[in-house]
């Protein structure tokens, strides 16, 4: 069973990997890392229309008492989610592509999904920037955004766990990934991102509260877009789910991915 300091001892590999994941990403594409911008403000724009506009979405007016937009409200939400989507399918990938390196000499098999994982978090952290941005110009801004850091931190850490096993799973029977892909799409629409949780029946709120996802949406509008801090019990579901599925993603993955790299 790897443990994460043996993880760390192969630092460098995991860059290696990591830069070439991000070179390889955009390849012989003529906009390159625009794309990194362009796709999540195409998602962005097309919810906007269709929830705001069309079926008139409401954005609860922001921290600084003015500001009432539902884009950067849905931004808020979109930026966490954009996370936590692909750190599971980059983690689903990372261990099965990187199968001829495992096969031909020895490195901790975490070391590629670390690799990807990174990737993804430098995405997100671009996305993260572009939101805060959006933010100031608009006049809504205070040091709650500082919150918003651990908030995507914990967020990762708790998909990551859930790639680890799934990207196990994915080595066995190659569903996974397409089970995955409709799986979260359920799971998007069972999160509130594009419609308020107090706008939805009692019932309906007390169910979806169960979804830890509810929380880190939750935590990332009241940092950013409320400019307050999030619930005790945000914080409780959020440490919680975060610390439980990465212990047992990883000791699940560690057990068992020596046992399956002959299947690569």
């Amino acid at each position: 069973m790897s443990t994460p300091a043996q993880v760390w001892s192969y630092r460098t590999l995991i860059v290696n990997l990591a830069q070439r994941d991000l070179k390889a990403r955009y390849k012989k594409s003529f906009l390159g890392w625009a794309w990194s911008l362009i796709n999540p403000a195409a998602t962005l724009g097309i919810y906007t229309l269709v929830f705001g506009v069309f079926l008139k979405g409401q954005a609860p007016t922001a921290g600084n008492g003015s500001l009432n937009s539902f884009a950067l409200f849905l931004f808020c939400g979109l930026v966490l989610w954009n996370l936590f989507s692909g750190v599971i399918n980059t983690s689903i990938m990372s261990f099965l592509n990187a199968g001829g390196l495992l096969t031909r000499t020895y490195f901790p098999p975490e070391a590629p999904m670390v690799a990807g994982l990174t990737t993804v978090m430098i995405q997100a952290g671009l996305e993260l920037v572009i939101l805060f941005t959006f933010m100031i110009v608009f006049g809504n801004v205070s040091w709650t955004f500082l919150v918003a850091i651990p908030v995507m931190l914990l967020a990762a850490c708790f998909a990551f766990g859930i790639g680890l096993v799934l990207g196990l799973g994915n080595i066995r029977f190659r569903d996974v990934s397409y089970l995955v892909g409709i799986l979260l799409q359920v799971w998007f629409y069972a999160t509130p991102i594009v419609y308020r949780l107090d706008m939805l029946e009692p019932t309906a709120q007390a169910v979806l509260k169960f979804n830890p996802l509810t929380s880190y949406v939750n935590g990332m509008t009241q940092t950013v877009y409320m400019l307050d801090l999030p619930t005790t019990s945000n914080w409780i579901v959020m440490g919680l789910s975060a610390s439980l599925s990465l212990i047992v993603g990883w000791w699940v993955f560690s057990r068992y991915a020596p046992l399956v790299i002959e299947e690569l």
